[in-house]
């Protein structure tokens, strides 16, 4: 099996091919500047040759300086308490190495070329500035090597952060979906236990109801990003409205109002049921009268999103009591708040839930969920 790419691989491939370029534009500077300057008297090839022999050392042990910082790094990452004369000082025979290898490595590659004699008298020449040139060029490796290594710390620590929250958000959406769940079930079964008593044939049929509707709990609960279609969401949510009506009979009355087209769309699921329970438990069964419960879907014509409702004719309530912790008494919507929370982890705050109610105007739920 291929294995993924290894994302310091990519970094390490990025960090040198900078380097190189950099080596490259230094190196094409210096011999367009020698060539200016001594314009008449050399030839191109000669100012090309000068910034080799001048640069090329530099650019050559500029590799090794990053092996050294990067120790440096990790030794002050593990030890807290590492004095700063030390750090100085480590760098400080870390420059004065540096520039030592840049005239051994000029003197033999001149040596190579010229002889002992040219080598020697070049070295006498240039042993000042050249040791001047690689304390500062080696300042300036190190610190560039050094930002390099602070970025890559924190972007690690930055990505951790980020998937420890996504792992936290995960987690909390687990935990939304799992309140909803039990809730659902306990009421259902009270329904089955009446059932049983008033009409054996129709308890059997509501159990095999049921025996569906559980499945599409379990199966729902196999991870928090699941998504089912519209079509499956509102298959459960007419068989918990069929096992109602066998409680409720004619004071349960349905509105469907979907659209044909939205039946594919992919929804959260248990987004419905609770909304539609909430329906029945508040608006429909505690009155005499009963009442209705209208369900529809839409797809929205601005953004392509798909527009769901949920609403009862019941009594509803005072707009003022529809805040996160209404008053002991009032009208609690079921899975309300879990659901708004749920939305806002699982869509990034993209999918909407905006609630409607008045005394004596019912209640509906409007659901606005992302489709793309």
């Amino acid at each position: 099996m291929r294995q993924p790419p290894d994302p310091s691989d990519t970094s390490n491939r990025r960090l040198w091919l900078a380097y190189a370029g950099l080596c490259l534009l230094s190196w094409m500077l210096y011999a367009m500047a020698g060539a200016e300057l001594q314009r008449g008297l050399w030839q191109l090839w000669a100012a090309a040759y000068q910034a080799t022999l001048s640069l090329g050392p530099a650019m050559l042990l500029g590799p090794l300086v990053w092996p050294w910082v990067a120790w440096l790094e990790r030794r002050g990452e593990h030890s807290a308490t590492t004095a700063q004369p030390l750090w100085l000082l480590l760098h400080g025979l870390g420059a004065l190495s540096f520039a030592a290898a840049w005239q051994l490595l000029e003197f033999a590659l001149a040596r190579s070329l010229f002889g002992a004699m040219h080598a020697g008298a070049m070295f006498e020449q240039t042993v000042l500035w050249r040791a001047i040139w690689g304390v500062f060029v080696y300042i300036a490796l190190a610190c560039g090597f050094t930002a390099v290594l602070h970025a890559r710390r924190a972007r690690r620590s930055a990505l951790a952060a980020a998937q420890a929250e996504s792992a936290l958000a995960r987690a909390e959406l687990a935990a939304i979906s799992g309140k909803l769940n039990p809730h659902f079930l306990f009421n259902t079964l009270n329904s089955l236990i009446a059932l049983t008593r008033k009409d054996a044939k129709a308890a059997e049929a509501a159990l095999l109801r049921f025996s569906g509707m559980l499945r599409y709990v379990l199966d729902s609960k196999r991870g928090a990003d699941t998504r089912v279609s519209l079509a499956e969401e509102l298959e459960f949510v007419r068989d918990y409205l069929a096992l109602e009506s066998l409680r409720l009979g004619e004071r349960l009355t349905v509105r469907w109002e979907v659209e044909p087209e939205t039946l594919q769309d992919e929804i959260p699921p248990l987004s419905l049921q609770p909304l539609v329970e909430n329906c029945v438990q508040h608006g429909v069964a505690p009155r005499a009268q009963g009442g209705s419960v209208r369900i529809a879907a839409r797809r929205d014509a601005l953004n392509e999103g798909l527009a769901l409702t949920v609403q009862d004719d019941g009594p509803g309530c005072d707009p003022a009591l529809l805040d996160a912790t209404p008053a002991p008494g009032a009208r609690r919507g079921i899975g309300l708040s879990a659901l708004r929370r749920r939305f806002a982890l699982d869509y990034e705050g993209r999918a909407r839930l905006k609630i409607h109610s008045a005394p004596g105007a019912g209640f509906r739920v409007d659901l606005w969920i992302p489709q793309a």
